[in-house]
């Protein structure tokens, strides 16, 4: 019998050291084949700078003097006469692995084969560089390795996880060569197949992969058995070795230091059946102790095993009837070395051979709940090592707990009712006819607001506040914001008594409130748990919303003549259903309608706000900047005076008064605004009436030329002296030939002779000039063709009154004027072109 051997590389390549030229390379030394096998000789060409693919001549000699052609890759009549049959049937063929590389496969090897074979490449070249063949010899040995499977010991059809079992196979050779065997045992379960341990032709044992640790416990092991047999040991079965198992035997052989493996042959040995195990915990399901009483429960266990197993037995506890939940613990633990672990007040005793016993001594509320008793069933190994075999969890165990909780009652009573919004609220919530105190109770409260509804909408409540158990108060999200202000406040004034306090009561307070008073009974670890929760009837807070009412009556203290005197104004304000309000005033002016500039529109002339805080509002005049007071005479009176009135102060004057009430310190809440009655300044004046128009004697012409403008004022009625009258002039133009653009401001003159100028695009400039006490003159220089549209003038008159005070009166506009700016070709064209008036 030989010894076992790695299958060695059959290619290696013969190297010759040639310095230049082509070289044919065949393996070195010989190859070795036993019949009914393949046999594959590789052939390449190195160092050959001819066409890109070689072509290769084979040739057989059974002695190795004489070659008979055996394949070619270039002609199709090389072969002798005995190989075309096998290359026909492709017993015999060549196969180009590259350019430069063949291999001949030779198929069902026969002691005919037997000899030398030569490669050679065929040559045109004129000289000879390099050698063109090569030669290897090829031994043919006849079968003599023979496998089969040995009468097996163990196991029967099937065994159970954990028990041992062997499998044997035989494997012996006759070859007259000194070859070596090499043994590898296989497991296939399904499609897939797993080395298990291999005993190699160098006599190295190498355990397949998952097997390594399996291999150094010493639970697989591989021996041999006589002088030909080969045992597949394995102490502890695992549910992972069911399978077919086959026994592979290969033959090598070492050739001038390279091995060749030369065959291989497999056997079936058996199939492995692993039965599971049997195993079953089973616990009482509903039980109920007493608080203060020991708790007792055990844990059945049924199996089909009867040989050396060790059961581990596991109790644990669990808040819900899932133990796979997070939150489940260990209570006690009895390991497969009878060792037990648990806490001083949990015991764990072993009754008999299947039942082990859970004791927990002075239970309470804490200990109701789910208990689990998990079974583990553990194989002794080699060198101190466990198995698990099986496991088995049982059902839960419902344990409940019953204790004499505390008897008591809970009255809630409103000690202040709003009757306004931000008035005070307190609520009291008393405990009443305790019976059953024990000094381990200790009682908390939680507040909850419901909102009121008259249908039969769902209404959910809202948390206010909560006391845990060691007397820690967090506030929902209602009262969060408002707790922190000082608005809710939340105490404890009595044992008895829990209040609540709202500081300024709010529309949106309005609602049901309710406590629930909760006993928490102190538990072994000084930790509290809550026992009972008793709800209050809910009081309800509401006080009817009357609309808020607020009269504003303004009238003039003294009689009003004519302008530049002082305008007075007083505003008297009563209220109902507003609570502590405050006035803030506005002043506001309606222009009459006859005033063209800004017909029927209001202005905020001056404010004072709840905090008596003056404000200008749209009160613009720099020369009367102080001109008008707003003041606070009463509580619910204000005066407003204008002083040196003008004429263009004539209108509709109304106070507007909003009544605020205060809210959480210095905030305020708008509660009601209304509107006085208007007080009129109209002047009856038999003044002057003004008039403007624009004249112009260049109304077209030619781009560069000068453009004259005038504006000329006129006055009908009261004569004036020169001195006693003021223009401010502004020129407008519209550049398009209709009036559908917005006008630009061109120049400004005012009474005072200041002239403004707007800054213009183009290179056409401006100039403006009084050219007398009633006409103004705007010339544009150097005229371009943006100059052409429609031009007018703005004027506002001033006269002086009586009193010496000037009097703005209202603005005035003239009617467009046209004006074209043509090319010098066009004026040619179009020569005495009159003037135009729009």
């Amino acid at each position: 019998m030989g010894r076992l051997a790695p299958r060695p590389l059959l290619l290696a390549l013969l190297s010759l050291a040639l310095c230049r030229g082509r070289v044919v390379r065949v393996p070195a030394g010989s190859l070795v084949r036993v019949v009914g096998t393949e046999l594959v000789i590789p052939c390449n060409v190195s160092d050959y700078d001819g066409p890109s693919e070689q072509n290769f001549d084979w040739s057989f000699s059974a002695s190795g003097s004489s070659f008979v052609e055996l394949a070619s890759t270039w002609e199709a009549g090389f072969p002798a006469q005995q190989y075309r049959e096998r290359l026909q049937r492709g017993d015999i063929l060549l196969r180009r692995t590259a350019n430069d590389a063949v291999e001949l496969h030779i198929k069902n090897v026969q002691h005919s084969d037997q000899g030398h074979y030569k490669c050679s490449t065929p040559s045109t070249d004129a000289t000879v560089q390099g050698n063109y063949e090569d030669t290897v010899q090829v031994k043919v040995l006849s079968d003599a390795l023979h496998v089969a499977a040995s009468p097996q010991p163990s196991p029967g059809p099937s065994l159970r996880e954990g028990e041992p079992f062997e499998l044997r196979c035989s494997a012996s050779t006759t070859s007259p060569l000194h070859t070596h065997l090499a043994l590898q045992w296989e497991v296939r379960r399904g499609p897939a197949r797993r080395s298990i341990l291999s005993l190699t032709h160098e006599g190295r044992f190498r355990p397949g992969p998952g097997y390594e640790q399996r291999y150094r416990g010493g639970d697989v092991r591989l021996d041999t058995v006589g002088s030909d047999g080969y045992r597949l040991s394995v102490s502890r079965a695992l549910s992972s070795d069911q399978g077919s198992y086959r026994c592979i035997v290969s033959e090598w052989i070492g050739e001038q230091g390279n091995w060749q493996e030369i065959q291989e042959k497999a056997v079936d040995v058996a199939t492995v059946v692993i039965q599971p195990t049997v195993l079953r915990a089973a616990v009482a399901r509903n039980v109920s102790v007493a608080e203060g009483k020991d708790l007792g429960l055990a844990c059945n266990i049924t199996t089909d095993r009867a040989d050396d197993v060790r059961p581990e037995v596991t109790w644990s506890f669990s808040r819900t009837p899932d133990s796979a939940l997070p939150g489940s613990r260990v209570l006690a633990r009895l390991d497969h070395d009878s060792l037990v672990h648990s806490s001083p007040r949990v015991a764990l005793s072993h009754m008999d051979a299947r039942s082990y016993h859970l004791l927990v001594r002075d239970v309470s509320k804490e200990n109701a709940g789910y208990y689990f008793c998990h079974v583990a069933l553990w194989t002794p190994g080699h060198n101190r090592t466990w198995h698990k075999v099986a496991e088995a969890v049982s059902a839960p165990a419902a344990v409940t707990v019953t204790w004499l909780e505390p008897d008591y009652q809970v009255y809630l009573n409103a000690s202040k009712v709003p009757e306004f919004s931000d008035d005070l609220t307190e609520l009291e919530c008393r405990i009443v006819d305790v019976k059953n105190p024990e000094a381990s109770v200790r009682f908390t409260v939680s507040w909850y607001y419901r909102v009121n509804r008259r249908n039969d909408d769902v209404v959910t409540s809202e948390l206010l506040a909560v006391m845990n158990g060691d007397w820690t108060l967090k506030y929902g999200e209602r009262s969060k914001q408002r707790a922190r202000e000082g608005d809710f406040i939340f105490s404890k004034e009595h044992p008895d008594t829990f209040n609540f306090r709202i500081q300024r009561t709010t529309e949106e307070d309005r609602g049901n409130y309710y406590c629930v008073v909760s006993a928490w009974t102190k538990q072994r670890n000084n930790s509290w748990v809550k026992s009972k929760d008793v709800f209050s009837k809910p009081i309800n807070i509401f006080w009817a919303l009357e609309d808020s009412v607020l009269v504003v009556k303004a009238r003039q203290p003294k009689p009003f003549f004519a302008a530049g005197n002082t305008f007075e104004m007083t505003c008297k304000v009563s209220s109902k259903n507003i609570k502590s309000p405050r006035y803030s005033v506005l002043i506001t002016a309606e222009k009459p309608v006859g005033d063209l500039s800004s017909p029927n529109e209001t202005k905020y002339i001056i404010s004072l706000d709840q905090d008596s805080v003056v404000k200008l509002e749209n009160w613009t005049d720099a020369s009367r900047v102080d001109g008008v007071v707003l003041e606070k005479v009463q509580e619910d009176e204000f005066r407003y005076r204008m002083y040196q009135t003008q004429v263009s102060d004539a209108g509709l004057y109304r106070c507007v008064v909003t009544a605020w009430s205060p809210v959480r310190g210095s905030l305020w809440r708008e509660a009601a605004t209304s509107l006085s009655n208007p007080i009129e300044i109209d002047f009856q004046t038999s003044g002057p009436i003004f008039n403007a128009s624009v004249h112009s004697d260049t109304p077209s012409v030619i781009r560069g030329d000068l453009i004259k403008l005038f504006c000329i004022i006129t006055v009908e009625g009261a004569a004036l002296d020169p001195d006693d009258m003021a223009f401010d002039v502004s020129w407008f133009a519209v550049h398009s030939f209709g009036l559908d653009k917005a006008p630009v401001l061109l120049s400004s003159l005012d009474r005072k002779g200041i002239v403004n100028t707007a800054q213009r695009d183009w290179k056409s400039s401006l100039s403006l000039e009084r050219m007398s006490m009633l006409e103004f003159l705007l010339q544009v220089h150097g005229s371009e063709d943006q100059d052409f549209g429609n031009y007018y003038c703005s004027v506002t008159p001033w006269v002086k009154s009586p009193t010496g005070s000037w009097q703005k009166e209202a603005e005035i506009q003239s009617k467009p004027i046209f004006i074209t700016v043509k090319m010098d070709g066009l004026a040619r064209i179009l020569p005495g072109r009159g003037r135009e008036q729009h």
